[in-house]
């Protein structure tokens, strides 16, 4: 079913959109106070949202679109359903209390506007592309959430490796938007829309398609690289040079959830093949294992929580890879829980490392005392991340279980419980090792911090805890969210004890594994420094590798093409021109060369011909001015046949143009050295070869022209249309202004970035050095450098 709901996609978009636009302003006014009334405009978003929460959960849709190309009938719709509600509640809610935190860690900040302004684009981005109905529009959100991370990956762009790891990101992602465009495009090939809700319909004739193979891999990629599946994982745990609200917002609860949120949009389109299963089961489950691991190996807090995101991004890959009813509710289920603890867990990491600037774990104890209520959310969010008793986390994990365990047996269930092993480890590191032990120096200052840091990451903990003990509400969400994820309806009924059985078997297990493991963690250092030698020949190596061949090539390339000789430049323009059109046009060229009664007169004639003088005596003269002043009569005798065929005013700009060139010729050239020949006989005979071929191809293209001229001249089509359509009289200004519009843009366009660069050569100048840096500079020469100046 499906209502009308006015615009209130679009406003929540745009709601978001004018906040960004006034956050660096709020900050200048209220400074880190801003923040406070900034989340008021994503918590009114929520509002809204569950407003609406009856309608998605008995299965309506509020839909809004606008037309955007009418003539290719295509359209910017959006469209709230229970999936998208799910989507948009997470990042809003957690985006809300995201720009909260972040007045907190930028306090005093002169930054923090344009922090605000980019986690506010981000966030509109991220909400457009899981509200977006339409193919093209979901791509449109999907690259948007691209430029902004970079962005807020490079926030801190004075560091190396804060731009270093944003263009990786960026690389990474848009080389997958690249192939993400063409299979969207595929798919709306083969459906007869770009609307989803009208693909939906023809799912089965899509998946029995020519294009669904290939559509899949390029949806597939993008989807891969978007949320760090391996191949492509290696950028995320690199995204944390940026500050932690970004990490805690784009790598935890929104970001890297998008590919995920692809996989689950499309499923009931193109799911429920082997083609389906074979593509993303089985890197999910090699990217759940790798992350997993890669985790218990780091030692900065932000890292070991981004190998335990990549971890649960690959299990949630997983489970939409294996396609039953029981796996996709269990995805989504597990996609809340880590969204509430991980957002939490970032918040908590992000805090330490305020109070005492250190996030290295070997570093780190003792700060349980100094910061109990940081502490205390840490513990919320851990129990969840963990899978205990009674929180949503260990909701989660159970139905995890229980949806691998009874398709797949042993396979994916004993990859499932290894993985959630190693994040119980995980846990142990960021949230009892940095709290308990002895202090270290690192940990003498630490402090609590205010309530903007402790209270995002306590609330999300509260709400993963709150959530566990009442279930049911999220259930209905989750229900509504399976059914737009399966294509039918799906109940889903969690609660917190199901009874001993072979599930909650398991989940003690990982509990009691994750604990042992912990507690014999250094006996285990040996083995995992043996296996670091893999890292060597991993992806990431092979990104430096790739990324180093194409600058060499990219440099040896400009080294040839844009070598700073304008010769050069005319000759390959001109070369690739002449090529060009013989390769377009070549037969047909040829077979139009036919004789053209031409009736000249002998006026005509001699100009003709004194044009054909006049460009050999430039050629060949050895004086600047005879050069010019030959050049000077090929342009008068151009402005002459103007006058002849009826161009009066043409002639005269012409006159005008080349008295003025002449003259600015002379008084530079006269300034000149000497006329000389630099160039080579070979040089000069190549030039003349090129010019007199490109010379034929101009005549040539004229014959053509004349010979397939229509009877119907199109000056007729313009003096027809001028006050029709254009309401003008002036048929040259309607030409220039209306029916050749863009040209005349374009025109204007350079002559503004050529006046540019004029006034740039003219008023930025180096400033000029005073006798005192004079003096310094000369001081900082070497002793020999001093002696050769005479000093």
């Amino acid at each position: 079913m499906m209502f009308q709901s006015g615009t209130l996609p679009f406003l929540w978009v745009s709601a978001i959109l004018i906040a960004a636009a006034v956050a660096p302003v709020v900050n200048r006014v209220f400074g880190s106070r801003g923040g406070w009334g900034l989340a008021l405009i994503p918590v009114g978003v929520v509002a809204s949202m569950l407003n609406l929460w009856p309608s998605v959960v008995d299965m309506q849709e509020v839909s809004a679109s606008v037309d955007w190309v009418p003539a290719l009938n295509l359209t910017v719709s959006l469209r709230l359903d229970g999936l998208s509600l799910l989507f948009g509640l997470l990042i809003t809610g957690i985006g809300a209390l995201i720009l909260i935190y972040a007045a907190g860690y930028l306090n005093g900040d002169e930054r923090l506007g344009r922090l605000w302004m980019l986690l506010l684009l981000f966030m509109a981005a991220m909400l457009g592309l899981v509200l977006a109905d339409n193919l093209l529009t979901l791509f449109i959100f999907w690259e948007l959430t691209s430029i902004t991370s970079y962005l807020l990956i490079g926030f801190n762009s004075d560091k190396p490796e804060s731009r270093a790891s944003a263009l990786q990101a960026l690389l990474v992602t848009g080389g997958g938007g690249l192939a993400l465009l063409p299979g969207l495009l595929l798919l709306g090939l083969a459906g007869g829309s770009f609307e989803l809700s009208s693909l939906l319909d023809n799912a089965e004739a899509i998946r029995q398609h020519p294009f669904y193979v290939p559509m899949l891999v390029l949806i597939l990629a993008g989807a891969f690289t978007k949320s760090a599946q391996f191949p492509f994982h290696f950028w995320l745990p690199n995204a944390m040079a940026a500050p932690t609200p970004i990490s805690a917002y784009l790598h935890s609860a929104t970001m890297v959830k998008a590919g995920v949120y692809l996989i689950a949009r499309l499923q009931p389109i193109l799911g429920g093949t082997t083609e389906w299963f074979w593509m993303i089961a089985p890197v999910g489950t090699i990217t759940m294992l790798l992350g997993a691991w890669l985790a218990l190996r780091a030692a900065d807090l932000k890292q070991i929580l981004a190998y335990a995101t990549i971890s649960v991004l690959g299990s949630l890959t997983m489970l939409l890879g294996i396609g039953t009813e029981a796996t996709m509710s269990a995805a989504l289920a597990v996609l809340v829980a880590h969204a509430l603890y991980k957002g939490g867990l970032f918040m908590v990491a992000g805090a330490v490392d305020h109070a005492v600037h250190q996030r290295d774990i070997r570093k780190l104890g003792g700060l349980r005392s100094a910061m109990p209520v940081t502490f205390a959310a840490a513990c919320l969010a851990g129990l969840s991340m963990s899978g205990m008793l009674p929180t949503f986390g260990f909701i989660a994990k159970e139905t995890w279980y229980e949806a691998v365990g009874g398709w797949a047996g042993v396979s994916f269930l004993t990859a499932s419980v290894l993985s959630n092993v190693c994040l119980v480890v995980a846990v142990g590191l960021v949230c009892l090792k940095p709290f308990f032990g002895r202090g270290t120096e690192a940990t003498l200052a630490a402090h609590e911090s205010g309530p903007a840091m402790w209270g995002p990451p306590m609330m999300l903990g509260v709400t993963g805890f709150v959530l566990g003990l009442m279930p049911t509400g999220i259930s209905e969400l989750l229900s509504a969210a399976s059914h737009w994820v399966v294509g039918h309806a799906v109940p889903v009924k969690l609660a917190l004890w199901h009874g001993v059985n072979v599930t909650l078997g398991l989940s003690l297990l990982t509990l009691a594994g994750g604990m042992t493991m912990y507690w014999q963690r250094h006996r285990l250092e040996r083995w995992f420094i043996g296996l670091d030698v893999l890292t060597q020949f991993g992806p990431a190596q092979m990104y430096h590798r790739l990324l180093t061949a194409v600058n060499d090539f990219a440099r040896g390339l400009t080294a040839i093409l844009q070598n700073g000789y304008l010769r050069f430049y005319l000759l390959t323009m001109v070369g690739l021109t002449v090529f060009s059109v013989w390769m377009a046009l070549g037969s047909e060229l040829l077979s139009h060369l036919k004789p053209v009664s031409l009736d000249f007169r002998v006026h005509e004639i001699l100009l003709t011909g004194l044009i054909l003088l006049a460009s050999v005596v430039a050629v060949r003269a050895r004086t600047w001015l005879l050069a010019v002043g030959a050049m000077g009569v090929v342009g008068y005798s151009v402005a002459g046949i103007f006058v002849l065929f009826g161009a009066p005013d043409l002639a005269m700009t012409q006159f005008v143009i080349e008295t003025l060139t002449v003259v600015l010729f002379v008084l530079a050239f006269c300034r000149l050295p000497d006329f000389r020949r630099l160039s080579s006989v070979q040089t000069r005979v190549r030039d003349a070869v090129i010019a007199v071929v490109a010379g034929g191809t101009i005549t040539a293209l004229l014959l053509f022209a004349m010979t397939v001229r229509s009877d119907h001249p199109i000056s007729d089509y313009y003096s027809a249309h001028s006050v029709a359509d254009a309401h003008g009289r002036n048929l040259v200004n309607v030409i220039l202004v209306d029916f050749r519009a863009l040209d005349t843009l374009g025109e204007i366009t350079v002559l503004s970035i050529a006046a540019i660069g004029v006034y740039s050569l003219l008023k930025l100048r180096a400033p000029k050095r005073t006798d005192s840096s004079d003096d310094a500079a000369m001081d900082s020469l070497p002793a020999a450098a001093r002696r050769s100046e005479g000093m």
